[in-house]
């Protein structure tokens, strides 16, 4: 490739190199000159132009990018358009993302023209998100360097891949001591649930049981027996030896220890272990928490097929420093050489990791005329309550559902369910009552709030789950907000630091001005997911809704 600055005559077949702007609009970047174009910039009055000229041997950028993208590109990958040198690979299904860093690293150091850039291995992601992008930086490369760069990419198996996550049945146990409280069981068992629902999983059962190596024993014999892929293990006390009362239950049913401890913080007291083809892992105490840990990295790992051997959890480390979670009972930030009382400046947030969500259900449908849309089935479920059970499912806690219109009615379909209900008088006046009055009745040491809403059938525990695991002030990530294509949708995920304010709304309106006003809190996640973005507002949803139900 040639490159330069030349004068404007000779520049026909010309690449240019940086937009010209001309008394009659302006000609951009990367623009191959015409015989005509020459002409404009002969009478704006330019007389020389940078830019490119392809030689016999080369390949065009965004030739040269798609070229590499589709030999990279395995399983669970799929193409987008090449585009000024670059080219994009996306998730085609939710999972982990599994790159040859090696031979990566091996294209990168071909030349300076070639690069490929992707996730960090084995991040979670979902259909739509980009995984990857190729990069060429001139206009054009040396065949040889692009074939080369291929050579290394067909050397051996796929080179960039997405590890689907697969259904797997799910034992648990929970162990007891004297005064262990049954709502912390409770709690537990409703963060596991918000795990696995972004997994695709399922609790097949729950045993809990006296914290002794003997009845530990007897419910991971009961759990093999129903067929379970993997066994957890939450000890009512934390694991400290390998051969611990946890770790003593799994030998005496017949398993096997594979390691125990891990380089990751929170995580650090990780069990793996194996019973047969059925994993079983004893849980650090930092699990009860929805927040990332080694736990995390371990499960992700197995529901993806993935093995995770010793050497694997040995060589976690490098990154392994993951930010601290306040169930511990010596975060990291009092351990250090600063003053051991002084407390991080937010306490509210920084005390708790309560998260609860509030499902607002008090509208008075007035758009659909006689109906009301939140009672509405859809797969045979009240539209209302499948917000609810989403809510449940998620590790919210407590879900608080707030009525207004046709109170009993509401209350009538949501009988039997773990929510609270809480009707608001005044919710004539507009959505913002009902914030303030899910709000005003929420526990002291929630941390944040999901605001639901009750006419969104699609959104579900998975979803709400991921909102709640981006919940991080300390990074600044204090409101979530679900995107699908760039498009923010609801629920919303609100730091209670924004309680106040939000209780000072008035009128028909929620608290969605807020986010503009505090855009370096927001931490955008896309879902690749239409879900976020429908809500059944209109009979013209409602009927497309139950369009899509007959379809089914």
């Amino acid at each position: 490739m040639i490159f330069g600055e030349i004068p404007v005559a000779e520049a026909e077949g010309l690449i240019l190199a940086h937009s010209v702007r001309l008394p009659k609009g302006a000609f951009k970047k990367g623009r191959i000159l015409s015989a005509e174009d020459i002409e404009l910039l002969r009478s704006g009055g330019v007389t020389n132009v940078s830019g490119a000229r392809l030689e016999a041997d080369d390949i065009g950028e965004d030739g040269a990018a798609l070229a590499l993208a589709q030999t990279l590109a395995g399983p669970g990958l799929a193409l987008g358009k090449a585009f000024t040198g670059r080219c994009n690979l996306f998730a085609t299904e939710r999972g982990l993302v599994i790159p040859d860093t090696a031979r990566i690293d091996r294209i990168n150091l071909i030349d300076e023209g070639m690069t490929v850039g992707t996730l960090a291995p084995y991040s979670q992601v979902e259909p739509g998100q980009m995984v990857a992008t190729v990069k060429v930086i001139p206009f054009a490369l040396p065949r040889a360097i692009v074939d080369g760069c291929l050579a290394i990419a067909r050397e051996g198996g796929d080179m960039i891949r997405v590890a689907p996550f697969r259904g797997r049945r799910v034992g648990f146990i929970q162990t007891r001591l004297p005064g262990t409280k049954e709502s912390v069981l409770d709690s537990t068992t409703g963060t596991l649930l918000g795990r696995l629902a972004i997994l695709d999983g399922e609790l097949a059962s729950e045993i809990r049981c006296a914290h002794s190596s003997h009845e530990i024993a007897e419910a991971v014999r009961r759990l093999a027996g129903l067929d379970c892929d993997m066994i957890l293990i939450a000890g009512a006390s934390a694991i400290v030896d390998r051969r611990d009362i946890v770790p003593s239950g799994i030998v005496e049913a017949g398993g096997e220890i594979d390691h125990f401890g891990m380089p990751v913080d929170p995580g650090n007291l990780l069990l793996s272990a194996h019973l047969g083809e059925i994993d079983v892992l004893g849980l650090p105490g930092c699990a009860r928490s929805l927040k990332l840990n080694g736990f995390d990295w371990v499960l992700r790992r197995r529901f993806a097929d993935i093995p995770v051997t010793r050497h694997d959890i040995m060589t976690m480390g490098a990154g392994g420093l993951l930010m601290e979670i306040s169930s511990r009972p010596l975060p990291r930030a009092f351990a250090s050489p600063k003053d051991p009382t002084a407390l991080p400046e937010d306490r509210h947030e920084s005390g708790t990791t309560k998260i609860a969500a509030i499902v607002l259900a008090a509208g008075q449908s007035r758009r659909m005329g006689d109906i009301n849309k939140l009672l509405v089935k859809v797969d045979g479920t009240a539209m209302v309550a499948r917000a609810v059970d989403a809510a449940l499912a998620s590790g919210a806690d407590p879900v608080i559902v707030v009525t207004g219109h046709e109170r009993e009615r509401i209350e009538q379909v949501l009988a039997g369910r773990a929510a609270e209900i809480l009707h608001n008088p005044d919710f004539a006046e507009g959505m913002s009552t009902s914030v303030r009055a899910g709000l005003n009745a929420l526990p002291a040491d929630s941390a944040a709030a999901l605001i639901c809403l009750g006419d969104m059938p699609h959104v579900d525990a998975a979803l709400i789950s991921r909102l709640i695991e981006g919940f991080d002030p300390a990074r600044g990530h204090a409101i979530c907000v679900p995107t699908y294509k760039g498009k923010r949708g609801n629920p919303v995920l609100w730091a209670a630091r924004y309680f106040p304010a939000m209780k000072n709304l008035s009128g028909d309106v929620g608290a969605r001005h807020l986010i503009g006003e505090h855009s370096d809190a927001v931490r955008e996640i896309e879902c690749g997911d239409p879900a976020v973005t429908f809500d059944v507002d209109t009979p013209e949803a409602l009927k497309s809704l139950n369009k899509a139900a007959e379809a089914d």
